[in-house]
């Protein structure tokens, strides 16, 4: 050490004093050198659950209750088979909270329609045809049904909720042949139950049965030209079951 020069003093945290980390520790500047630390994000349980079920409609859907895989669902998710089984209990309760979603996700997307503020004919009209869109787009909701109809309802009678999220769309088709036959325009010997199995069976029938229809007769009901064709035909159909004869 050269004559008169100062010596490096240690500061009360063990730095060495005139050091870049010295100063910045004093006068709290961010080290230029340090590496960057992103900061955790934080954890959304609500947001993980959903996740989970959009995947595993997904698995289901595909391979079945006995053939998906939780492992498969977990990796996809992010998660872990704990996390999934602490969630949901079990593989059968993973799949039971699917089918509740499934279910609900159609009578929800129904009450947004506001078919109770429609002419009876227009509101019979746009439930139609939004029973038609909804199974065609959402054909993982046609398979899980036909799934859980393989398995004889045995798990979606386990599901508390089943019964009453079903019921509003009867009472939707309730109103509006009430509102019909009041107004004269519609029969008024029809059930709402009977009227609810018509308008699902041609809706569903098309996109259940589309390969053995189509291997059958040559024909996939998917085809935009086709499509088209069936919903004006399956709407036209309903609304001449209902209206009053002149």
């Amino acid at each position: 050490m050269k004559k008169g020069s100062k010596a490096a003093e240690p500061d009360t945290n063990g730095i060495v004093s005139g050091t870049p980390h010295a100063d910045a520790r004093r006068t709290g500047a961010r080290r230029t050198d340090a590496p960057r630390v992103d900061a955790p994000r934080k954890y959304d349980p609500e947001q993980t659950k959903r996740n989970i079920l959009d995947v595993a409609t997904q698995e289901f859907s595909a391979m079945g209750l006995t053939g998906a895989r939780v492992d498969a669902i977990a990796e996809r998710t992010n998660t872990t088979k704990r996390m999934l089984y602490y969630y949901f209990g079990s593989k059968e309760g993973l799949y039971q909270a699917v089918l509740e979603k499934v279910y609900g996700d159609i009578r929800a997307l129904e009450q947004d329609l506001h078919i109770s503020e429609l002419d009876p004919v227009e509101g019979m009209r746009a439930l139609v045809e939004f029973t038609f869109d909804y199974h065609d787009r959402q054909r993982d909701f046609v398979r899980l049904v036909t799934i859980e109809n393989i398995h004889g309802a045995k798990y979606v009678e386990q599901v508390k909720t089943f019964k009453g999220r079903n019921v509003t769309v009867i009472h939707t088709i309730e109103d509006l042949l009430a509102r019909g036959i009041a107004a004269g325009q519609f029969r008024s010997d029809i059930d709402p139950i009977d009227l609810h199995l018509m308008i699902s069976s041609l809706c569903f029938h098309r996109v259940g049965n589309r390969h053995t229809f189509g291997t059958a007769f040559g024909r996939d009901p998917s085809h935009p030209r086709l499509r088209a064709r069936h919903r004006a035909m399956i709407v036209d159909a309903i609304l001449r079951f209902v209206k009053k004869d002149d």
